[in-house]
């Protein structure tokens, strides 16, 4: 990866020394093999680009920033924030920072933190409420702007801990898809950081210097499942490191007829072969 001096405004505050260019380098490698694996791109396509204002969503629209300015990704893209009424919320952080960045954006608001909490009973968590209401409004911007993506900043992290919560909670396997089309089927939803280690965004996101915004919701609540989650695969990750890839490339490893779910593999037509048969 050459030091260009024609960056973006997005990219130019990248620091030059070696151990942030191979980090740099690895996030660009990761992303475009996310998207030639899943079969992301449509060329001419536009990107609904979801910008909370947290270090991985920052990470995701520098990286695509990069891949598209080095004609590695041939779609529009479009960076979009949901204010969604917080107490205390920085309303002005984002805006200015992507107007002076010079990244085509809208910042769009709607109070789903007051539906949130008031409909939300004490003790329980706002997650799944406020993910329903904030995909819904996500979805009406991307019909809007005329896109046909929405573009999410879940990283492999995330992924994994979406697939334990489902395995301890929910008993079922499943977990975060890199790319899925929704219900309606009109938009596809692509998550190119799938391959990307939430602790390179935390790196690269504190090394750009961008200005992140905690999140006031969901995060300021204590005992969270996913917390929990988290700090068990932070327990195995710590006593044996690379745990993680491990278990992520298991997810891309799958044998139905190794599990137990008969719609997936026709165990009931297993039987062994005849002896002297053909």
């Amino acid at each position: 990866m050459s030091d260009d001096e024609d960056l973006p405004p997005l990219l130019r505050a990248a620091p030059d020394g070696l151990e942030f260019r191979k980090l740099r380098k690895r996030l660009v490698a990761q992303v475009r093999e996310a998207m030639e694996t899943y079969g992301m791109i449509r060329p001419g396509a536009r990107w609904l680009v979801c910008l909370s204002g947290g270090k991985d969503s920052y990470t995701l629209l520098a990286v695509l920033s990069e891949l598209k300015w080095r004609g590695l990704l041939p779609v529009d893209l479009l960076a979009c924030n949901l204010d969604q009424g917080q107490p205390g919320f920085p309303a002005t952080v984002l805006p200015e920072f992507l107007s002076r960045m010079q990244v085509p954006h809208r910042i769009e608001y709607q109070d789903t933190y007051s539906i949130v909490t008031a409909k939300v009973p004490a003790g329980r968590t706002y997650c799944a409420l406020c993910s329903r209401l904030r995909r819904g409004i996500l979805y009406r911007i991307a019909r809007e702007e005329g896109c046909s993506a929405v573009v999410l900043g879940h990283h492999r992290d995330d992924i994994l801990e979406t697939f334990f919560m489902n395995l301890f909670h929910g008993g079922r396997l499943a977990s975060m898809p890199p790319k899925l089309v929704n219900e309606d089927g009109d938009l596809t939803v692509l998550r190119p950081l799938a391959l990307v280690a939430e602790a390179d965004c935390a790196r690269f996101t504190r090394a750009m210097g961008y200005p992140v915004i905690p999140c006031d919701l969901c995060g300021s609540q204590e005992g969270l499942q996913r917390a929990q989650v988290k700090a068990l695969l932070d327990g195995w990750e710590a006593s044996h490191p690379g745990r993680r890839q491990v278990m992520f490339r298991a997810l891309t490893t799958v044998r139905p007829s190794h599990l137990a779910d008969p719609r997936l593999f026709d165990f009931a037509g297993l039987v062994p072969a005849t002896p002297g048969a053909d």
